[in-house]
Parts: structure tokens; C-alpha cells; sequence
């Protein structure tokens, strides 16, 4: 019988962790692409690409707004990679707790009529922090948002453990990005920020939750 997540002594709880900032992760994509001008707060990937799509004079893309997702991903990621070497192990709370600020900040932004630059600026500043943590973590399979390599994975290794940890991946991302599109289509971007917002607290209070019960932290 397969175990999707066999190394516990390694990871501890944290993979189903990055399962939860996974969906977290479409949630805010579905934000930013369909409320925001097509651009991608968590896919950077994409936002390369559409820089390109924006510079050849394409239409409905946006090269500043994608570079200013993008710059602010990076400095999010800088961030947390500077506060990763100023100590041991990696600060999954903290770091989620900053991600979680930023993300209520991107709502008021939005609430109080911002404009949408500064928005994506604090949404994408959160979601680099997030990968930062999903990098220095390395669990096989789970980095919350990128999937083009899993995908290949899924596809071309023989069927076993990794492939349903990359399946389900896939399915959490598409899920995620599914109920953000639906709450802001039905209901607006105001409530599927909200909704991201309410993410992260949850994988950050399942990781305080799981240490007081004496669970394995990774150095």
C-alpha cells in the first residue's frame, strides 16, 4: 500500500500544509487574473510569459502590471529568504502570518479603492513569500503553485506515490483557482480576497496545533 507522504520524520505535517497554501494559491490567481487585468500574483511563470504576449502589442495584457506582480513576488521571496538565514529551520508561522497580513492589506487596498497596482503589489509580495517557504521546505512534488513539472512527472514516471502527490497538487490548485473564480464571478473580488485571506490562517494554526502535539519540526 502506498503512502502518499512516507518521509514524516523529515516533513512532519508540512506537506498537507502546502496542500492548504496550494488552494490558497488558486484562490489568489482567480483574484488577480480575472479582477485585476490579467495578471498572476502567484504564477510567475505566467507572468513572464504574458510580458512577452504584452510587449509584442497584444491586446488586454499589460507589461507594467505583469513586472509589477512579478518584482513584487521577488521581493517577497528575497524577504523571506533573508529571514531564513538569520536563523535555524524555517518560520512556517511567522512567514504565513506576514502572508496572511499582506493579503488583508491587498483587501482594504482594493475596499478603499486603491487602484489596482498597489494590490497586486501586496498580493504578489505574499505569494513570493509563500513560495519562499514551499522552496526552503523542498517537499517532492508540493511547491503551491508551479505544476508544469509535476505535470511531466505525473505523465511520464511510472504510477506510484509521486504521482499522486503531483495528482493531487493539480487537483488542489484547480480547485482553488475553481471556487476563487466562482466567488468572484457571483459575488465579486472584495469576497474571493476574503477568501484567500482566510487561507493561510488555516495551515498556520494546523502547524501550531501539530507541534503542541509533539509533531516532528524540521531543522
Amino acid at each position: 500500500m502506498w503512502r502518499l507522504f512516507p518521509d514524516t520524520r523529515r516533513f512532519g505535517a508540512f506537506p498537507w500544509l502546502l496542500i492548504v497554501l496550494t488552494f490558497a494559491s488558486g484562490l489568489v490567481d482567480a483574484a488577480s487574473f480575472l479582477g485585476l487585468g490579467h495578471v498572476f500574483a502567484a504564477n510567475m511563470t505566467g507572468n513572464v510569459v504574458f510580458c512577452g504576449f504584452a510587449l509584442a502589442g497584444a491586446a488586454g495584457l499589460s507589461a507594467a502590471g505583469s513586472l509589477t506582480a512579478l518584482s513584487a513576488f521577488l521581493l517577497g521571496a528575497a524577504a523571506a529568504g533573508r529571514w531564513r538565514r538569520g536563523g535555524t529551520g524555517v518560520p512556517f508561522r511567522p512567514l504565513v502570518g506576514v502572508q496572511t497580513v499582506l493579503l488583508a492589506a491587498a483587501l482594504v487596498a482594493h475596499q478603499a479603492g486603491a487602484g489596482r497596482y498597489p494590490v497586486l503589489v501586496l498580493m504578489g509580495t505574499a505569494m513570493g513569500l509563500q513560495n519562499a517557504v514551499a522552496h526552503r521546505l523542498a517537499v517532492p512534488d508540493l511547491t503551491t503553485t508551479v505544476l508544469t513539472r509535476s505535470l511531466t512527472g505525473l505523465a511520464a514516471d511510472h504510477w506510484g506515490a509521486p504521482s499522486l502527490r503531483r495528482l493531487l497538487s493539480a487537483l488542489t490548485l484547480l480547485l482553488g483557482a475553481l471556487t476563487g473564480a466562482l466567488v468572484l464571478l457571483h459575488a465579486g473580488l472584495g469576497w474571493a480576497l476574503a477568501l484567500a485571506v482566510a487561507v493561510p490562517p488555516v495551515a498556520a494554526a494546523a502547524h501550531l496545533a501539530y507541534e503542541r502535539r509533539g509533531g516532528f519540526r524540521p531543522a
